[in-house]
């Protein structure tokens, strides 16, 4: 993997920082990473010796057309995709076990289309995040610690999911995955089907949590010029392969983005 040079961070084990606090966890090279990781559904090739990975306090971008594989990588470090070959590593570990020991672990999934439950007002919304949590002074901590990121939710807490926009969808959604309090937080299209203006609006409070909460993050987007604009680096994915890693620099200055798109890789 094309990974920057190591460091060590510290911070009492077992501790995570919830909504609204800062901290770090004790980790050398990659907190999270896939190593040789292959997908398949049925005849498909979802991914195929897929190895990338995302360093404590790092925002990672995972780009590439449709049918590359981007959302799969995600899927594969939750659980919820059929790994044939390759392992995911936490913390240096095997990562294998059920979604929801996944989640307590440390790791926040906030799948694309927002999937918020409408039936449910803003404040039920987030709890739901932290369904695992009994300890009630926790969980408003949490609570409290979201709405100071995302004061929209704070003034709407008592409201009916379904009468939220979709951009406020979105920040929803987001609050919700860090009720977790996760030490890494994935991502997987945040701004599919926003206006523009939104759009903005999403990857401002993306790097507010990277920079406010020292979240590890790693984002599946297709918009390309505006991931670039907050991450520090970019794995690009064709064909269910790793064509391209480097930083946003490097993305811009090379002609892999225009060969992918354009279908004149050479990657299989």
């Amino acid at each position: 993997m094309d990974m920057p040079p190591e460091t060590t961070e510290t911070q009492n084990p077992g501790q995570r920082p919830g909504p609204g606090e800062a901290g770090a966890v004790a980790v050398d090279g990659p907190i999270l990473a896939l190593s040789g990781i292959s997908v398949r559904y049925g005849a498909v090739v979802a991914l195929d010796n897929v190895s990338l990975g995302v360093r404590r306090g790092e925002v990672v971008a995972v780009m590439g057309p449709n049918g590359a594989g981007k959302s799969t990588v995600l899927k594969a470090i939750m659980g919820l995709a059929p790994v044939v070959a390759g392992e995911v590593l936490w913390r240096r570990e095997r990562l294998a076990a059920a979604t929801h020991e996944i989640v307590k672990e440390g790791i926040a999934f906030v799948p694309q289309g927002r999937r918020v439950f409408t039936h449910l007002t803003i404040e039920e919304n987030l709890e739901m995040g932290c369904l695992h949590l009994k300890d009630k002074a926790e969980k408003q901590r949490r609570l409290d610690g979201v709405m100071r990121i995302f004061p929209i939710l704070q003034s709407k807490r008592g409201d009916m999911a379904s009468a939220m926009s979709g951009g406020q969808q979105q920040m929803l959604a987001l609050g919700r995955g860090l009720m977790a309090a996760p030490d890494v937080l994935l991502l997987d299209e945040p701004t599919l089907g926003l206006a523009p203006i939104v759009v903005g609006e999403v990857f401002d409070k993306v790097s507010e949590i990277s920079e406010t909460l020292k979240t590890t993050i790693m984002v599946v987007e297709h918009n390309i010029k505006g991931v670039l604009d907050i991450v520090d680096r970019a794995y690009v994915l064709d064909k269910g392969r790793v064509v391209f890693t480097g930083t946003p620099k490097s993305v811009r200055e090379s002609n892999i983005l225009t060969e992918i798109f354009l279908g004149k890789s050479g990657a299989s």
